[in-house]
């Protein structure tokens, strides 16, 4: 069973350009999720991770 914090990774839903920021670092994410066992620093580094997707996307956000 996925970790819940990985529906927040979901960007199909995103404008274009939100999509092309946000989908590398989902695939990062769903690597992760699928390599690494379960624990309490997997579950830091996919928070961080999302952390990290959301302030690229507000950085592709001022960009306009």
């Amino acid at each position: 069973m996925a970790s819940p914090i990985m529906k927040y990774f979901e960007y199909k839903h995103l404008p274009l350009v939100l999509q092309s920021v946000s989908q590398p670092i989902a695939g990062m994410a769903e690597f992760f999720e699928r390599s690494l066992p379960d624990g309490p620093e997997k579950s830091a580094g996919l928070r961080k991770l999302l952390e990290a997707k959301d302030c690229f996307v507000r950085a592709a956000l001022d960009k306009d």
